[in-house]
């Protein structure tokens, strides 16, 4: 039941603006100025404050903001065994102002050896420092392949596609599982692609590399379910979708139409956190197909500007919603997170507490007992 367990009624994607000194601190760092153990002392002074900010403007859910990472996805792909990142060209470029660093990440070996993942401990911070439920995101297996497609895979490894498939949804098991081991209970896969696949250009672009549109929602769905399906009975596993998140820019366009049936229907996840911040994606007829027992994280804030949404425009949206979901099967937060990377969104931080206070809010003032 929603409220009571996650996703909660006021929830949060994951990433949040990094401090002045964490920035400096990683600046330092990456310039031989100071050591990796003085960083990791002012992360986790500096993650420490963070958790007490979310518990005090009344999250339930609890992250470190993705403190120690540069990237969403990048810091976690490069710690799995079998897998090299390097920096390359980037073949799928967000729309308007500056470009990330394109970190490419490429299988190196077969996959199936697991000797761990160091985010486990990351969580595991987390979970020791707050009162509430400590959460962790992780990207989805599809961020492996999307990007580059054959080229993250090399023939001479993989001659087979569906090997890869098949191994990488495996290995990432044993890495849920030992999340599900160290005492996680709420983790969240960050699933960008489905929502890409919902964008003609886009789907134009797999096309003429090779790849299938049509098919890969269907494989992707498969990995997904293969890396959650050795999770403990009180686990919750929940998808986060956008449209692409750097310094307020973005990838994607389109509504979750062509997505909607295998996202709800295929795919066992137990709730999605689903960008709504704007009409690029879409009206909310998709969530006809929710099923019963699921629950929609409505991302109706937005954390790409620091202007505050209208709370009676909140209010009828998420109205607009329950005519195609029942609002017992709802929830509201941010559409995505407030720093993808390591160089934020372009907001101030006073506002980003501002909208998160303020879902807390409408929370309470649409559910009740959050």
């Amino acid at each position: 039941m929603p409220g009571t367990k996650p996703p909660f009624r006021a929830d949060h994607v994951g990433s949040l603006l990094r401090p002045a000194a964490l920035r400096d601190a990683r600046e330092r760092r990456a310039r031989g100025e100071i050591s990796q153990e003085a960083l990791t002392d002012i992360e986790d002074r500096e993650i420490k404050a963070l958790i007490a900010k979310q518990e005090a403007v009344g999250l339930h859910s609890i992250t470190d903001g993705e403190f120690r990472r540069a990237s969403w996805q990048t810091d976690f792909l490069q710690a799995l065994d079998g897998i090299e990142t390097f920096l390359g060209d980037r073949k799928i470029k967000f729309t308007g102002g500056p470009q990330p660093k394109q970190w490419v990440s490429r299988v190196k070996e077969k996959l199936g050896r697991y000797s761990g993942h160091p985010q486990i401990a990351q969580w595991k911070f987390v979970d020791d420092h707050t009162r509430q439920t400590a959460k962790v995101t992780i990207p989805s297996p599809s961020a492996l392949h999307f990007r580059q497609g054959r080229a993250a895979v090399p023939e001479a490894i993989y001659p087979d596609m569906s090997d890869f498939y098949r191994d990488l949804g495996g290995l990432y098991a044993k890495v849920v599982r030992g999340f599900a081991d160290a005492g996680c209970r709420y983790l969240q896969l960050d699933e960008v692609n489905l929502a890409y696949l919902c964008d003609p250009a886009l789907r134009e672009h797999v096309k003429a590399r090779g790849d299938d549109p049509d098919t890969l929602p269907l494989v992707y769905a498969g990995m997904i379910n293969a890396a959650i399906s050795d999770i403990p009975t009180d686990m919750t596993i929940s998808m986060h979708l956008c449209r692409g998140n750097f310094r307020s820019t973005f990838v994607a366009t389109g509504g979750y139409e062509t997505v909607a049936e295998i996202l709800f229907n295929t795919i066992n996840v137990h709730g999605y956190f689903m960008e709504y911040d704007t009409e690029r994606a879409g009206g909310f007829e998709p969530l006809r197909f929710l099923p019963k027992g699921k629950t929609v994280v409505l991302g109706l804030v937005t954390s790409k500007t620091g202007q505050l949404e209208s709370r009676d425009t909140l209010l009828r949206r998420i109205e607009e919603a329950a005519k195609h979901a029942p609002l017992d099967q709802l929830c509201l937060s941010p559409q995505c997170g407030f720093a993808s990377t390591e160089e934020g969104n372009t907001l101030a931080d006073e506002e980003q507490w501002a909208k998160l206070r303020m879902i807390v809010e409408i929370a309470d003032e649409v559910w009740g007992s959050r």
